[in-house]
């Protein structure tokens, strides 16, 4: 599932129909008592950081979103209950939080409670308008600092109908979004066919998730080792979180900058799979693209050491597989300067081994315990580069043929967020960045470098 942004996800004009949660079911939500269980860390942290930049007179969306396919003439009412069915089966989207002063309390509604409300917004015509509204629509009705925080749409046309599916980030990652089309196309289809019984059981709950990870990491205090670590980290990173290493072209002490999204084919199938034979005794792909950007970065930007948090998914336990939640925690590692792909191939498996296990402490906490504060600055707490494969996700195979795309919404932010994911079809980039001339070379001379470094290992 290529992630790109609503504007390059191949939006064709047609009826456009909604779906919301209903207003009997934001009034039951208004009356809801507490729910004990307390936010993750990363979703409060995510919560404050929108409260901060809000009152800053800054809005920044915050959304993750799913399009994809339902070929042939689509039945309305069966694709309403497929969206209601899935959605009871995730209980982080029926949960949602109030501020008490500055203190976030979670409620949550019973399944039963849940309904949705469909509308036929109407007819479109050209596809640039039809983008235009679905991101304005997005950003209003899917925002972090108001419940729902969701919206499911259709664009209606006689031979297929294509779905966008957005949700603040406070409740999805990229595996919630990956996941979605083949779920969605799966209970259609038994709605279709009659097969009411074929409809998934409920999933392991992200907010039961939310409440254990809670638990452990409020177990740690300022002299854990964990904390040690991110502590030294950040000294050498000066007193900071890292930043990615090249000129970005922007000006100390400015505003938060607009952003651009930059996305495109790396290499094909073939040239995907030697790379990944050629980093495989090193520990595979996510190793080779680490190692690739340090030696990138280090020859645009100049450092010495490449210093980075790398995202790890935290579903270490199978019964989170199917669960939609913001599953994602970071390990920071530093690589100095080597003298040639093999080296930095050695350090970033050294580096990232002994790194992991610290993403399943939420940085949030450690941050709190270090008594440290970098949320206000920027949405992005850091810069990424990310890879994941997402062969072995459930219908991939599909995703070319679906127009299936995960979104990202590009707004501001000073700092760059990249991903790598290997596809069927071979290797996908994707990138958001500050708007600068300097950053757009720098950011096109990283792509073209990491191109050629994934192709110098084909033989």
């Amino acid at each position: 599932m290529r992630i790109t942004d609503i504007q390059r996800c191949e939006v064709r004009p047609g009826r456009l129909v909604e779906w919301t949660l209903s207003p009997a079911t934001v009034e039951a939500a208004s009356g809801l008592p507490e729910d004990s269980r307390p936010p993750a860390y990363i979703q409060e942290s995510h919560l404050r950081t929108a409260r901060c930049v809000r009152e800053e007179g800054l809005f920044v969306p915050t959304w993750l979103g799913t399009a994809f396919d339902l070929p042939g003439p689509v039945d309305l009412g069966v694709l309403e209950e497929a969206l209601l069915g899935w959605t009871l089966r995730h209980e982080t989207l029926r949960s949602g939080f109030r501020w008490a002063g500055d203190e976030l309390r979670r409620f949550t509604l019973d399944a039963g409670a849940v309904s949705l409300r469909r509308e036929v917004i109407g007819d479109f015509t050209d596809d640039g308008a039809l983008a235009r509204h679905l991101q304005d629509r997005f950003d209003v009705t899917a925002d972090a600092l108001r419940w729902p925080n969701l919206i499911y749409t259709a664009v209606v046309r006689d031979d297929c109908t294509s779905v966008y599916l957005a949700f603040d980030h406070s409740n999805v990652d990229a595996y919630s979004i990956q996941a979605l089309p083949a779920e969605i196309h799966e209970l259609y289809t038994a709605g279709t066919e009659g097969r009411s019984g074929a409809k998934r059981p409920p999933a392991a709950s992200y907010v039961d998730f939310c409440e254990l990870e809670r638990a452990d990491a409020d177990r740690i205090d300022g002299g854990h080792a964990i904390v040690a670590r991110w502590r030294e980290f950040i000294r050498r990173c000066d007193g900071t979180l890292p930043r990615f290493p090249v000129d970005l072209g922007l000006e100390p002490g400015g505003g938060l900058p607009a952003q651009k999204m930059m996305c495109e084919p790396l290499v094909d199938a073939a040239a995907a799979a030697a790379f990944e034979s050629y980093c495989r005794p090193f520990g595979g792909s996510l190793v080779g693209v680490l190692a690739a950007t340090s030696l990138i970065v280090q020859e645009l930007g100049g450092q010495p050491v490449y210093r980075t948090v790398v995202p790890f998914h935290t579903r270490v336990k199978s019964r989170w597989s199917d669960s939609v939640g913001w599953y994602v925690g970071g390990a920071p590692i530093e690589v100095p300067a080597a003298p040639d792909l093999p080296g930095a191939l050695r350090t970033v498996r050294a580096q990232l081994q002994a790194a992991r296990p610290l993403a399943r402490m939420p940085l949030a906490r450690v941050l709190d315990l270090l008594g440290t504060d970098f949320r206000p600055a920027s949405p992005d707490l850091y810069s990424i580069v990310s890879f994941v494969d997402t062969r072995a996700v459930t219908g991939s195979e599909r995703w070319a043929e679906l127009k299936a795309y995960g979104l990202i919404r590009v707004s501001y932010g000073d700092q760059v967020c990249a991903w790598v994911q290997r596809l069927h079809e071979g290797l996908w980039f994707a990138s958001r960045y500050p708007d600068t001339d300097v950053a757009y070379k720098n950011m096109r001379l990283y792509v073209e470098r990491l191109r050629d470094l994934i192709m110098s290992t084909v033989s």
